[in-house]
């Protein structure tokens, strides 16, 4: 490795003019570790559960001395170590077998792109440290809102995920109408609702129930209508245990007639919308108030790239603030570009380079066929257990997560399974309660699933389920 300059025996740094030599034998290091990593753990997960899994860490990093030793081990040791033990160790959704949650194998082009992020290191509270990464995020997000809103000043702001852009969301309502803001939110929304009301100081949120999986109208009117005050409607485009997708059309017109704000976590199924075969389950995304979506769901990119949408750019004015080492008035006035109210964190990482390197490098027409392709893979799937007579299909998919079980099975022995999955290390599968009894869940978010690979999945779960 190339000594950098200045004072000799400090080690490199990445960014600078010899920052890319420094890191291109490192990476050498870390891809090597990779390989030997997935090599070595031969399946979707390592097997042997928590203990083995957390000995075997402890053997390969040593004593806290390990950790932290009086003298370094050097970076072409630590790397090979520690890479080699995440991987060796992971739950890798790059494996067909993987498909427990929304948690998706990121595309290589994303997670290159993401290594120029660390390397260079922008954080977008201030234009100084960002010149580049903040215009990039500013042409990011309208360009993303502009999917979703026909307005002429749709605007987006890029979070850590749904959690963080469901908790802006129900800040922004708030600010619009005070702290008695009422929130309704079906009984199938993510835990994130109910929780951000009550980090925002909110009167407790009222969950409508869902006996079907979706937001009943109905339902929703007559909470509605026995809802005095402000009131924001929180509807779900692609629920975490089904993947379901509320009536978006008529809660909106609900939401008119009562004089309510709408927001719709769609962190799952909002990239829906740049599909044209899948894009009208959405129908009625666009008359939200504000509207979240993941990207590091069914967008292929690495943690962390959600995002905040929103009709108009005026409605995020609340979150402007003011620090006179990052946004001075007279640099604002100046034309420096003031960043601090496009997030309620302060240093902000430039998630948007990943989604900006890949959608320049798939385009609408490269996004929509990975979309398309996942979503028949979960069809093929679903429809392979629905005729097969060891096992229950719960329902066709609406995206791409499919429930099942055993037929015949009790709930106990449905859990089992799962668990015995997860300790031989031959499949990782999620669970889910509907109708009363307990499923297993297969989130399919590989693009690269085949349709042999749906077969091995079924003949391991058959193998699994006889007695």
């Amino acid at each position: 490795m190339t000594a950098p300059p200045g004072r000799p025996g400090t080690p490199p740094l990445a960014g600078g003019a010899t920052g890319a030599e420094s890191l291109r034998p490192l990476l050498d290091t870390v891809l090597t570790a990779l390989r030997t990593g997935a090599r070595d753990r031969h399946g979707p997960l390592p097997p042997g559960g928590p203990d083995t899994v957390t000995a075997r860490v402890a053997a390969a990093l040593g004593d806290p001395h390990g950790v932290l030793p009086d003298k370094g081990t050097g970076p072409h040791e630590a790397l090979a170590t520690l890479v080699h033990t995440l991987a060796a160790g992971a739950a890798d959704p790059a494996d067909p077998l993987c498909a427990a949650h929304l948690h998706c194998p990121p595309l290589a082009v994303a997670a290159a792109a993401d290594l120029a992020a660390a390397a260079l290191n922008p954080s977008l509270d201030s234009w100084d440290q960002a010149p580049a990464a903040s215009a990039i995020e500013a042409l990011v997000t309208r360009a993303l809102a502009a999917e979703f809103y026909d307005t002429p000043h749709a605007d987006a702001l890029v979070t850590t995920g749904g959690t963080e852009a469901n908790q802006l969301g129900l800040l922004l309502a708030r600010e619009r109408h005070g702290p008695a803001l009422t929130v309704l939110h079906g009984a199938n929304a993510h835990h994130s609702i109910p929780r951000a009301a009550w980090l925002l100081g909110l009167p407790p949120a009222v969950a409508v129930p869902t006996p079907t999986g979706t937001l009943d109208p109905d339902r929703l009117a007559e909470a509605l209508a026995g809802t005095t005050g402000p009131t924001l409607v929180t509807a779900t485009a692609g629920t975490t245990d089904a993947g379901l997708v509320d009536p978006l059309h008529r809660i909106a017109d609900l939401c008119d007639h009562h004089g309510a704000d709408l927001h719709i976590d769609a962190a799952y199924g909002g990239p829906l919308a740049l599909s044209p075969r899948h894009r009208d389950k959405l129908a009625g995304i666009g008359r939200a108030h504000s509207l979240t979506v993941d990207l590091h769901k069914l967008g292929w990119q690495p943690v962390a790239a959600g995002l905040l949408l929103v009709p108009d750019t005026a409605l995020l004015t609340p979150l402007a603030h003011q620090a006179d080492y990052l946004n001075a008035t007279d640099d604002t006035e100046a034309g420096l570009p003031d960043l601090l109210g496009r997030s309620l964190r302060t240093t902000r990482r430039p998630d948007a380079l990943k989604i900006a390197t890949t959608l320049r490098a798939l385009g609408r027409d490269g996004l929509a066929d990975l979309i398309d392709h996942t979503c028949a893979l979960a069809h093929q799937l679903a429809e392979r257990l629905d005729a097969h007579p060891r096992f229950e299909l719960h329902a066709p998919p609406t995206i791409s997560t499919v429930l099942f079980r055993p037929a015949h099975a009790t709930d106990e022995d449905v859990a089992e399974l799962r668990r015995t999955l997860l300790h031989q290390g031959r499949a990782v599968l999620g669970r889910t309660h509907a109708d009363g009894r307990l499923w297993l869940k297969a989130t399919l978010l590989n693009p690269h699933t085949t349709a042999r690979d749906l077969d091995t999945l079924i003949t391991l779960l058959e193998g699994s389920t006889h007695r």
